[in-house]
């Protein structure tokens, strides 16, 4: 008994002391990590860079949009200066113009309708790229992708001399048609890999059900590839909202009055014949680019989620 309890003894006195065993040695090599690492001084210089960028990209709107409330010799003595008084009327004539909502109702109805002939031709041509097998269906996906190396300027000639021929020079379908041509190819190519993603089960089950082709892709398919079709949609809107030299060259030399010509057209024209108000150029500048700037805002978090599916898939 005395032997048994000597060895025992002696264990416990040869053993860890309290506080270093796991904890403690645990302790010791957090704090070396941690003392090893030190300050991380690439987050700093990173939030710098977006701070940078965001300021870039966001002060000249910001700029545009203030300096709608400033009379033109306020802007000539202090062009960098804030509204000092503020000066509503710039806006207030501009919102009263009929010519302003003449451009508004022009880039409606060509965004609206450039964006339906988007969306609708690009899921058919998608569905059929994705989910059919047949001869020369990657060639086919292929010459979609070389459109995106294809310009609007490089085409601008003949395009224009095309729609004189067949009758469309001067009309809104002058400009829509070749919108949704020129628009085709990124949305295809958005729409193919989402579309692929979806998996080739869910069609084999609804054809068990006795769900044709057409039935899958209305009642399965459509809903599934909603985010897709809002990121198409809305890049398709803004981008035509904005588009500036495919109207210049149709709807400009064309018979359509200046009432009716699309928004950056008629930013344009307003900007010439008032050019001495500055402050009124200036709001009617911020006026036309904010449906856009909201639209697209309000449609962020869709176009995100969409290109992440098209990645994904």
């Amino acid at each position: 008994m005395t032997v048994t309890s000597a060895i025992t003894t002696g264990r416990a006195r040869s053993g860890p002391p309290a506080g270093r065993g796991r904890a403690g040695r645990a302790g010791r090599g957090l704090g070396r990590g941690t003392a090893g690492r030190g300050f991380d001084w690439g987050q700093p210089f990173v939030y710098l860079i977006a701070l940078v960028v965001a300021g870039l990209a966001i002060g000249p709107v910001l700029y545009v949009i203030i300096g709608g409330f400033r009379t033109t010799a306020d802007l000539n003595a202090n062009p960098a200066g804030m509204p000092d008084p503020w000066v509503f009327q710039n806006y207030a004539t501009v919102l009263g113009s009929s010519r302003f909502w003449g451009n508004v109702l022009a880039s409606m109805i060509l965004a609206f309708a450039t964006t339906a002939g988007v969306v609708v031709l690009g899921i058919m041509a998608a569905f059929v790229i994705a989910r059919y097998e047949f001869r020369g269906r990657q060639t086919l996906y292929t010459l979609f992708t070389a459109g995106l190396m294809f310009p609007l300027t490089v085409a601008a000639l003949p395009l224009t001399l095309l729609l004189r021929t067949i009758g469309l020079h001067g009309t809104y379908l002058g400009v829509i048609i070749p919108s949704i041509a020129f628009a085709l190819p990124t949305t295809i190519i958005i729409l193919v890999p989402f579309l692929r993603a979806i998996p080739a089960e869910l069609e084999e089950a609804a054809a068990i059900d006795g769900t044709s082709r057409i039935g899958f892709f209305w009642r399965i398919l459509l809903p599934l590839s909603m985010p897709g079709l809002m990121t198409v949609g809305v890049l398709a809107f803004v981008g035509s909202w904005n588009g500036y030299l495919l109207p210049l060259l149709v709807i400009s030399t064309g018979t359509l009055p200046q009432d009716l010509w699309p928004l950056p057209l008629g930013v344009t024209q307003f900007s010439t014949q008032y050019s001495q108000d500055t402050g009124a150029v200036l709001a009617y500048t911020s006026l036309a680019m904010i449906p856009a700037l909201v639209f697209f805002l309000a449609a962020e978090k869709r176009i995100v989620g969409g290109l992440q599916g098209a990645v994904k898939g």
